[in-house]
């Protein structure tokens, strides 16, 4: 297994967290990622004791920053929403995290510019926290059809909001490949970037979310990943498997396979 790829317990979403903790020792890696809305009092405790019985690492938390409300909803949901991060953020430094990503809520009847300083002022005492806590916070990039949960859809978007918030950038290759001048894209999110998501698309795959097996698709990841590298990425490199295609071949069947995949393309690229 190799050191740098962790594997993202959403690729079990719909289980439970007993058994998503028990695919662990059966795939092999060694640094998980956990969804945070899964992770109560008891979650906590289960993952507590599973990173101590295996001597695995904790790479990221995923965080919805604000999945019901919009960001024009008003103060008071932008203070439940702040005091709903500064939670993650002690469950993350319980659970040794290295990182949060986020969505950050729907615009509602904002215009993109007055909604990314909206979240920037919403979240900025918790970037003061996470920092004193040594827990990088992140943003990723998604799809616009998940624009009731977000505001940034391409790559660019993404780090021009990272930069107006001061905090990092999660790369979600699936959700960028086709971009134009992503190798610049690129260059430009790896300084702030604490993570990199991996998985692959077949052609004509028309559902959402639509993800493959890396190698099974069109993405073309060797050289996205080189670009990576070669901008100084020195990160972990997460899977994060969703959609039809997964589930006909089985959620733990194909994360074997991409932990497998995964690594040796990065041995290939002499990582």
């Amino acid at each position: 297994m190799h050191g740098r790829i962790s594997v993202n317990n959403i690729c079990f979403m719909d289980e439970d967290i007993v058994r998503q903790l028990a695919y662990w020792p059966e795939l092999g890696a060694r640094r998980f990622s956990l969804v945070g809305p899964q992770l109560d009092a008891e979650a906590v405790r289960l993952v507590q004791e599973a990173l101590a019985a295996g001597a695995y690492a904790l790479e990221t938390i995923v965080h919805p920053f604000s999945p019901v409300e919009p960001l024009d909803a008003g103060a008071r949901s932008l203070d439940r929403a702040r005091a709903g991060l500064s939670a993650q953020l002690g469950v993350a430094k319980r659970l040794h995290a290295q990182s949060i990503y986020m969505t950050t809520g729907g615009r509602g009847g904002l215009a993109w510019e007055q909604a990314a300083q909206v979240f920037a002022d919403a979240i900025a005492p918790c970037v003061s926290e996470a920092a004193e806590a040594g827990i990088a916070l992140m943003i990723e990039n998604a799809p616009p059809q998940y624009a009731d949960l977000h505001i940034a859809h391409s790559l660019r978007d993404t780090v021009k909001l990272a930069e107006i918030a001061g905090i990092g950038v999660c790369i979600d290759l699936f959700g960028c490949w086709t971009e134009a001048d992503l190798k610049a894209s690129l260059a430009r999110a790896v300084p702030r970037c604490h993570l990199v998501q991996v998985s692959d698309y077949v052609l004509g795959d028309r559902s959402l979310p639509a993800r493959a097996v890396p190698g099974d698709g069109a993405i073309p990841l060797k050289r996205m990943l080189e670009w990576i590298l070669d901008a100084g990425y020195t990160g972990s490199f997460d899977l994060e498997l969703i959609g039809p295609r997964i589930d006909r071949e089985g959620h733990l069947e194909a994360t074997r396979r991409a932990v497998h995949e995964l690594g040796e393309l990065l041995v290939a690229l002499g990582v």
